[in-house]
């Protein structure tokens, strides 16, 4: 992984305008992490813990039915996102989700515990802190909105603009899983994208 400290204070200059001194804080709470293809950053029933943010690969949070025995993918996170179940993690409740790699992955976390101390020694940590639950309410009020008011292919074009390209990253199964469509639908929706 290149140097950690460089990738979290450009993230957090960018993310929440913080200084020098807001990152010099808080840098030694962030830590680097590998996940292998198939491993979990966090799984369903569990807290989620930590904070991540996503150097390198690509995950998804899905929810497994036990009862049809099928995978429901909620959210996909890449390069330059935050990856968290953020309900399990402010709320320190067990997660309804698995959030796995689907791809080798490159990731720096802090805990739960670290980032709350540091939302209470520094103000520029706590508006960080604020600014990170409001993204994380827009994606969970886009993903609802788009459901509601856009088509298909309106959704599926949308994802493509936040994750280029995960066509070429992740089986289309996934995709079909996300916009909840079958399989067939996603062929003919990128057939009539390319003519």
């Amino acid at each position: 992984m290149n140097d950690k400290n460089e990738i979290i204070a450009q993230h957090l200059r960018n993310f929440a305008a913080m200084t020098d001194k807001d990152i010099a804080d808080g840098q030694t709470f962030w830590k680097p992490r590998s996940i292998k293809k198939g491993d979990f950053f966090n799984m369903q029933t569990m807290v989620c813990n930590d904070l991540g943010l996503v150097v390198k690969g690509i995950f998804r949070i899905y929810y497994h039915d036990p009862k049809t025995d099928t995978d429901k993918n909620l959210f996909f996170f890449s390069e330059n996102q935050f990856v968290v179940s953020f309900r399990s993690f402010i709320s320190q409740n067990p997660c309804w989700y698995y959030i796995e790699a689907m791809e080798d992955s490159e990731i720096v976390f802090i805990s739960y515990k670290d980032l709350s101390g540091l939302y209470e020694i520094n103000p520029n940590w706590a508006k960080f802190g604020r600014l990170l639950a409001e993204l994380f309410f827009s994606y969970a009020q886009t993903r609802t909105e788009e459901f509601v008011f856009f088509s298909h292919e309106e959704r599926y074009l949308r994802l493509l603009e936040e994750h280029p390209n995960i066509v070429e990253r992740i089986p289309s199964y996934h995709i079909s899983s996300f916009l909840g469509i079958t399989n067939p639908s996603l062929s003919r929706i990128r057939k009539r994208i390319k003519k």
